[in-house]
């Protein structure tokens, strides 16, 4: 009924809490408005009591999740016994996924319900004790924890998270990171973090959607700076967010341009080929890059630097600014200041 032109939605609240939506089709004529009140207020309040059971179950879930994945709970068989009184067996480990999406084009709110939603039913057709919940400040990030003995439960159940994600949620851009198998319980904050790590990865890379830790790469290196990551913040803003700053005030392709050049094993040549750009083009926009960064690209050091810097970017999850490949009006690739 959502679409329909004649539809009426009311939300429906107790006290200051959205509980609901009703969806109403009048056959003949506008309910009377102190009517619709009442009634919407008798359904509230039906739908507040009937799932005040659900919702504790929920926090409760949801409390444990967050307390296991940041090592809130020191005593390995007082986790194991806290997950069984949910239904989550833990004697073996689990593996964490994190699921992110967002919307291409304008969509109804309650998307990010069905994230979780979808996230859930995938988990669960793998491993019956899985928990999910939304990133704490992001909706449209959710963390599963999936009880799994050897990794295998984890690898399937990203894949049916994605299976759902893809049907259920069309029309959005999305990744999933998964972490390693965690043997024990009490490695769970290891895990959670590997999971995050994952998916900034894969966000930076349009090939892949599902990402494991493994696949990873040289990313793995920064894995210790996950729980505490001022020191990637630090090399962050010491190397390439000058680049940053710069692409998104004068909408260049500075940053995309040094990835590129990487990628092409510093090759000047082939990187305007992949970049369909001439090579003095090129070569002027890492003039540009010396001046902003103060490291060279033709030299060994300046290089690993800079691709440090793009590495600790991704794994801090910030996303690069979306200019243009070539600047209108940029002279040759100079930009005017």
């Amino acid at each position: 009924m959502r679409d329909g032109d004649d539809v009426a939605t009311i939300e429906l609240k107790v006290a200051d809490a959205s509980v609901g939506s009703l969806r109403m089709r009048s056959r003949e004529r506008t309910p009377d408005p102190a009517v619709l009140r009442l009634v919407s207020t008798l359904i509230a309040s039906e739908m507040e009591r009937t799932r005040a059971p659900e919702r504790a179950s929920e926090e409760a879930a949801t409390s444990f999740q967050r307390q296991a994945l940041r090592g809130l709970i020191p005593e390995r068989d007082d986790l194991i016994a806290r997950g069984r009184e949910l239904g989550t067996e833990l004697a073996a480990g689990g593996t964490v996924i994190v699921a992110r999406a967002h919307p291409r084009n304008p969509t109804e709110d309650d998307w990010r319900r069905r994230l979780l939603a979808l996230g859930l039913r995938g988990a669960r057709s793998v491993a019956s004790g899985a928990i999910a919940s939304p990133t704490e400040g992001d909706a449209s990030e959710i963390v599963l924890l999936v009880p799994d003995s050897d990794g295998d439960a984890g690898r399937r159940a990203a894949a049916a998270i994605l299976r759902e994600i893809e049907s259920g949620l069309p029309g959005f851009a999305f990744a999933i990171g998964r972490s390693r198998h965690a043997a024990d319980p009490l490695d769970l904050r290891r895990a959670a973090n590997e999971a995050l790590l994952a998916i900034n990865v894969a966000e930076g890379d349009a090939e892949r959607v599902e990402l494991p830790f493994d696949a990873t790469g040289t990313y793995q290196l920064l894995l210790p700076h996950m729980s505490d990551p001022a020191e990637l913040r630090r090399f962050y803003d010491d190397t390439v967010r000058p680049l940053v700053s710069y692409d998104e005030q004068y909408e260049t392709d500075l940053l995309g341009t040094l990835a590129t050049f990487l990628e092409c094993d510093a090759n000047v040549n082939a990187t305007a080929a992949r970049l369909f750009t001439h090579r003095h083009t090129i070569r002027y926009r890492f003039e540009r890059v010396r001046e902003l960064t103060g490291l060279d690209v033709s030299s060994t050091d300046g290089r690993e630097k800079l691709s440090l810097g793009l590495k600790a970017m991704r794994v801090l999850g910030i996303a690069p600014p979306r200019g243009p490949a070539t600047e209108p009006g940029a002279e040759g690739g100079r930009v005017p200041h």
